[in-house]
């Protein structure tokens, strides 16, 4: 159980709150695309602090930093420590895996790096790693494969939220599109007998997505950064604001979730970017 957080609440309804793709740098002044990624990160964070979402933890859904840095890593965790909620994490194909083992844990604050999550008395969420080093698709290892499988078998009473970084459905646009979860049908395979999985989860495309795939309810959430225009072949970006993801998860199964933007900001992107 090493590997597990256990949320004991009594709660018939767990409440959490996803960001995604921050994109923090070493320089505070960093800017992706033209946007400050701390500035508008740290909004993001202002407005979740702000909203009447009494929500139990936070999940952090990869691309925390676009550099590398020590710094970047370490500015996360100081920023979301003041949320005062366990934060979980996964890695994007930006992040380095061996900075956040060292920086992203329980040593820096509230900042977790256990993926095993037991929620309440009917609920658990398995955090996914489908980073393939040094490009930008993802695909999940036989190790991530055969931990989900042993999960399900091992909780087979309590309804799922399976969390990974890259994207499973098509955005229609082709440029992003062939940076997806390369082995999405080998998941829908493990996750067929299992008749308690509910929900995917995932970030990476900087745009809202709600959809269903093989049955299950799939989120896609807005950066906290800079958002890419959906339906569209060639690299483009859109004004839509950035934002978050609130989700309940209820005693009977049930997935109910909204996406907030930042409403007390303007951040607009460099629109003449051809790519990142």
């Amino acid at each position: 159980m090493r590997n597990t957080y256990i949320d004991n609440t009594k709660a018939k309804v767990i409440r959490l709150v996803q960001i995604t793709d921050p994109h923090l740098f070493k320089d505070e002044n960093g800017e992706l695309l033209g946007i400050n990624t701390l500035a508008s990160f740290n909004q993001v964070l202002r407005e979740i602090q702000e909203t009447d979402f009494d929500f139990n933890l936070i999940l952090a859904t990869g691309d925390i930093v676009q550099d590398s840095s020590d710094e970047g890593y370490l500015r996360f965790c100081e920023r979301v420590n003041r949320l005062n909620k366990p934060v979980f994490w996964l890695p994007g194909n930006h992040d380095f895996q061996p900075k956040m083992q060292e920086y992203l844990n329980s040593e820096h604050g509230c900042v977790n790096s256990r993926k095993h999550l037991l929620l309440g008395e009917t609920w658990q969420v398995l955090m996914l790693d489908s980073q393939v080093f040094g490009v930008p698709h993802g695909h999940l290892g036989q190790y991530q494969i055969d931990w989900v499988m042993s999960k399900l078998k091992e909780h087979p009473e309590r309804y799922t939220l399976v969390v990974l970084h890259h994207h499973i459905l098509s955005t229609n646009s082709a440029w992003l599109d062939q940076h997806n979860l390369r082995n999405s049908e080998e998941l829908a395979q493990t996750l067929a007998p299992f008749r308690n999985v509910k929900g995917i989860l995932h970030g990476h495309i900087h745009q809202q997505m709600d959809a269903k795939w093989h049955g299950y309810q799939l989120m896609a959430t807005p950066s906290t950064c800079v958002q890419f225009k959906p339906d569209s072949n060639h690299f483009a970006l859109d004004t839509l604001q950035p934002g978050w993801r609130e989700i309940e998860l209820h005693a009977n199964g049930d997935i109910v979730t909204r996406v907030k933007r930042i409403q007390q900001a303007e951040f607009l992107p460099n629109m003449h970017e051809e790519g990142y």
